[in-house]
């Protein structure tokens, strides 16, 4: 998501005359931030603090905080920190453009972008006037609604907004038009999309299906899914359209339903595994990474061996896995039975030992065959020969591969035969241009 927001800011802020360059040269820098865990928000200040030798060595020079760490700290942001004269929330995003120009004019001014809007704030449109590359991300909604004791989102992304369905077709034939190949569908829980009094009525599988009719567009992916408003529509999408690439991120967050019921999760194990098997005999291919929280509050080491075995059962062709802590304004915060860090770190260690052998048989499992890879661009590998590039094939796996020819194949659609599996990539060798 703040990937999506950085990408419309940079291209609003060009066309409006302003020119990226290295921290030597910068008037103004523009921090897009996270703070759905401890260690990302404190990156925020560090990143800060390396900042301020370039700010102080020019008169005007200041600093732009947006994100959640902006919504989340506020203005507090000014007495820490003195270079920085703009705060922004997510939906303070669509003014920034206009709160640049006013503090360029007036060095002595501070802006505050942090109230939330009361639907979906829609952006200037842009992808007819700038040039794009052949992935691009589209915002399908805003915020959350489920407040899982854990979870910051709800008080930095604020209440769930849907935005309008014509709204999101339209960007999306935009971008098609203009050379995207491959769209990200994005939102805190897509699958509760039009669930809120801001949509149209459309729901998640007919925006999905939609989309995935547009002429032209090679690939459709969707992140984040929430298992509890995942809909058999939307499953049976993954039967039905070619370009709905086959891989879910589907967040588990703990196999013991003691600890999902306390998480505040609405739904067991027992329906997160069915959600699995629905999906896997609509499309047997299907890759399925996960988010999962280790050292919950009051999780025993019988709930943490739960998680194991869900992992086990599903078979995770990779996940993002990291300790509980505690984040401002939610519930667990509160909750008795903290685990110390020794324990939390033990218990990580033995997940992600389990999910890199699960990753590398799943990588193993390519060997010696034909993949399609969207190329990305060049790759940072380099066997001294023939140029490496590097893309990802349809379930959404790193693929570096040698291509024997000069031009210039990034965007381009390429049939690889996989030679090697690494822990967290594939390597092969280009065998042909894609015919879609």
């Amino acid at each position: 998501m703040n990937v999506c927001d950085s990408f419309w800011l940079e291209k609003a802020l060009k066309l409006r005359g302003w020119e990226s360059v290295s921290e030597k040269e910068a008037d103004v820098f523009l921090v897009n931030t996270c703070s759905v865990r401890e260690k990302p928000e404190q990156k925020v200040y560090s990143l800060l603090g390396r900042i301020r030798p370039y700010i102080n060595k020019k008169k005007h020079a200041f600093v732009g905080v947006g994100g959640c760490v902006a919504q989340q700290v506020g203005e507090s942001l000014w007495e820490r920190f003195p270079e920085v004269r703009l705060v922004f929330g997510t939906d303070g995003l669509v003014y920034v453009p206009n709160a640049l120009e006013h503090l360029a004019e007036e060095p002595k001014r501070r802006i505050s972008l942090l109230e939330f809007a009361e639907s979906y704030p829609e952006r200037e449109k842009l992808w007819t006037k700038v040039s794009l590359p052949s992935q691009a991300y589209v915002n399908i909604m805003q915020g959350c609604n489920n407040f899982c004791a854990y979870c910051v989102v709800p008080f930095t992304r604020g209440r769930q907004k849907s935005r309008i369905s014509y709204a999101v077709l339209e960007e999306c034939h935009e971008l098609v038009q203009g050379g995207v190949r491959e769209i990200t569908l994005l939102g805190q829980n897509v699958n509760s999309y039009g669930q809120d009094p801001f949509g149209d009525g459309v729901s998640f599988s007919e925006l999905l299906s939609k989309v995935c009719q547009i002429s032209g567009l090679a690939r459709v992916h969707f992140t984040t899914s929430h298992p509890k408003d995942i809909s058999r529509e939307v499953i049976e999408a993954y039967g039905r359209y070619s370009n709905l690439c086959p891989h879910l991120h589907l967040p588990l967050q703990s196999g013991s339903n003691k600890v999902l019921g306390n998480m505040g999760r609405k739904y067991t194990r027992e329906i997160y595994l069915d959600i699995v098997r629905q999906l896997r005999s609509v499309r047997p291919e299907i890759s399925i990474s996960t988010d999962i929280i280790v050292g919950f509050p009051g999780e025993t080491y019988k709930d943490f061996l739960q998680t194991l075995d869900v992992m086990q059962r599903v078979r995770f062709d990779w996940s993002y896995s990291f300790k509980y802590s505690d984040r401002p304004f939610v519930r667990a915060a509160k909750f008795p039975d903290k685990l110390s860090e020794d324990v939390k770190s033990i218990r990580l260690q033995a997940l992600q030992r389990l999910q890199e052998a699960m990753t590398l048989k799943s990588m193993q499992g390519l060997l010696n065959k034909e993949v399609t890879v969207l190329v990305e661009g060049p790759s940072s590998w380099n066997n001294g020969s023939y140029p490496l590039w590097r893309g990802r094939e349809t379930g959404g796996r790193v693929v570096n591969f040698n291509w024997f020819g000069n031009e210039n194949i990034e965007g381009a659609l390429i049939k690889v035969k996989v030679t090697q599996a690494k822990k967290h990539s594939l390597f092969g060798e280009g065998v042909k241009f894609y015919d879609s």
